[in-house]
């Protein structure tokens, strides 16, 4: 049986130089590169997102496997959204009906830029998560967003709770696989029969994940307790944020490739 393979919120050690960033500027640093993924328009908004991605890739130093994973995670939603730019874009008719045009030129230009787009946009990501403990993620979440604390949003509890829900990802896929692994040892056949019978099959896995899923969270729960956790903005920090020379050279690297793409777009 093939083996579940998830590194969403999986933490890939290294000592990098993206590794060794402040999370702010990774953080910030994905939200810039995911706008101009957007933003940037033509054949020179494509080739520079494709340097900087392979430049960070390189920095990184993650195995391109673990790449492939995220990738291979959204096959399908690419193939539906490329599908649906095929045939509902208008343009100059490649395929034609009559007087109706089944597939357009445009349609197809932009079912292969939306398709790239999204593989990006998850390597993007996935180069934040994977070089981010989740500890150091919820610091920076909680310095990024700390402005909105002026407007009584709980920002604490919320990162923790983001960093928290990224973190269980991993730990529930595992425990999805050794479930369907025992229930196919006791004669449980999840490839076979009709949608229907597959689907009450799947309960047998749903149903024991959950339970187990509740169990994490109330040991989690009671953990956090009995070590008289709080967040907020007077709970401190074993290691406390501080930039460096090279996460302000990472800013001003990030505005020179932001600026870049809006001129020659």
């Amino acid at each position: 049986m093939a083996r579940m393979n998830v590194t969403l919120g999986q933490y890939y050690p290294a000592n990098t130089l993206i590794h060794n960033l402040d999370p702010r500027v990774k953080i910030i640093g994905t939200l810039i590169y995911i706008i101009s993924l957007f933003a940037f328009k033509g054949a020179s908004g494509l080739i520079i997102q494709s340097i900087f991605l392979i430049l960070v890739l390189f920095l990184s130093r993650l195995p391109i496997r673990l790449i492939l994973r995220q990738i291979r995670g959204i096959y399908i939603l690419c193939a539906v959204t490329a599908l649906f730019n095929i045939f509902f874009t208008p343009g100059e008719a490649l395929v034609a009906s009559g007087n109706v045009t089944i597939i357009s030129d445009q349609g197809v230009i932009n079912a292969v830029l939306m398709t790239i787009r999204l593989i990006y946009l998850v390597i993007g990501t996935s180069i934040m998560t994977l070089s981010t403990t989740p500890s150091k993620l919820t610091d920076g979440l909680e310095k990024v967003f700390a402005p909105l604390q002026l407007f009584k949003v709980p920002v604490s509890d919320i990162a923790m709770t983001m960093t928290i829900a990224l973190r269980f990802i991993p730990i529930l896929t595992q425990e999805a696989g050794r479930i369907k692994r025992a229930q196919t040892a006791r004669g449980a056949d999840f490839e076979n029969g009709s949608l229907i019978k597959r689907a009450k099959t799947m309960l047998s896995i749903l149903v024991p994940l959950f339970v187990s899923a509740f169990r994490r969270a109330d040991e989690l729960a009671t953990a956090m307790e009995a070590r008289a956790y709080h967040g907020g903005a007077h709970r401190g920090k074993l290691h406390p944020l501080h930039y460096e020379r090279i996460d302000i050279i990472s800013y001003v690297m990030l505005g020179v490739y932001f600026a870049c793409g809006i001129i020659l777009r």
